[in-house]
């Protein structure tokens, strides 16, 4: 499988300050790859980068095998993208800035212009303004202008921002599609780890211009683990009873009095019995799995990796 984009070492200073550091990745062609991260952190100007809107401080960039220069332009015929909010022409209808989207990319297929209107369910709008667009409509548009040239890469910045849970279902199921039946390969920008897990082959994350982690999501899947998650009042007391009495080191206490303890060569009713001979008030303690977003959130908020 042949990389699409790759970047090495990709810095980004304004006025002297750094908003993206030493930002090294890898998107295979053909996969979803989620890049994941808080707003600010960085990734509209990474993809801005990857499409020469900014030029970076330092690094280098290669997409489709080629290096890629101040000058680079002919690459971006084999490009659709979406950057913060889509503009269009105003006072026209979908189907005329579609037309004059394709014109300008030098791609002439009628019959592709209503299919992909469809495609991202905007029909019986032949007579609508664009100016007359609902937020999650212009968004649909948005999609629809950056995917109707069948481009080999597509770079989506926060897509699905302004649809309702029926729309972003919807394009889900239209990145997936993209993906397995045309070949395409994404780039897909968000904050919200539960946008693009259910159809991302990789995931990048990102947190203060700095990507933090680069890893499939069948690896990913396979890190969560178990723990016992207990809840006391007496949080401090059963932490030192916990390592005092039972020389567990691997655990954490949480907000709301909850503590998670991933050492798993001691059985639960050891815990129970233990604290409670200790005068420990024990609310509930319970076993559990780190899920994908608890995992995602110990990643950005800088916290040492417990799964």
């Amino acid at each position: 499988m042949s990389i699409i984009v790759s970047t090495k070492h990709l810095t980004k200073s304004f006025q002297g300050k750094e908003v993206v550091s030493d930002v090294s990745m890898n998107i295979f062609q053909g996969e979803i790859y989620g890049f994941l991260g808080p707003n600010g952190s960085g990734k509209t100007t990474v993809m801005k980068m990857l499409l020469n809107l900014v030029k970076p401080t330092s690094g280098d960039i290669e997409i489709f095998g080629e290096p890629l220069t101040y000058s680079s332009i002919e690459y971006l015929k084999r490009v659709g993208s979406i950057i913060e909010f889509p503009v269009f022409y105003d006072k026209l209808t979908a189907l005329e800035n579609l037309e004059l989207h394709c014109a300008y990319m030098g791609f002439y297929n009628k019959k592709a212009l209503k299919e992909t209107l469809e495609l991202v369910h905007l029909t019986n709008v032949d007579q609508k303004s664009v100016r007359d667009f609902s937020l999650g409509m212009k968004q649909r548009l948005g999609i629809a202008r950056a995917m109707i040239t069948r481009p080999e890469l597509l770079i989506l910045d926060e897509p699905i921002n302004g649809l309702d849970p029926s729309g972003m279902k919807d394009m889900r199921s239209i990145f997936s599609m993209l993906s397995k039946e045309y070949g395409m390969t994404l780039l897909i920008s968000s904050h919200l780890l539960g946008e693009v897990e259910v159809i991302a082959d990789t995931i990048g994350i990102i947190k203060s211009g700095r990507l933090i982690r680069e890893i499939s999501m069948d690896t990913m899947r396979g890190q969560g683990t178990d723990y016992v998650e207990l809840k006391t009042p007496d949080y401090q007391k059963a932490a030192f009873i916990l390592e005092s009495k039972l020389q567990l080191r691997n655990f954490k206490v949480m907000d709301n009095a909850i503590i998670r303890i991933y050492d798993t060569g001691i059985a639960q009713s050891d815990i129970s019995k233990t604290l409670i001979l200790n005068d420990i008030n024990i609310e509930s303690i319970n076993k559990r799995t780190a899920s994908l977003e608890e995992y995602f959130l110990t990643q950005i908020e800088g916290v040492e990796n417990v799964v």
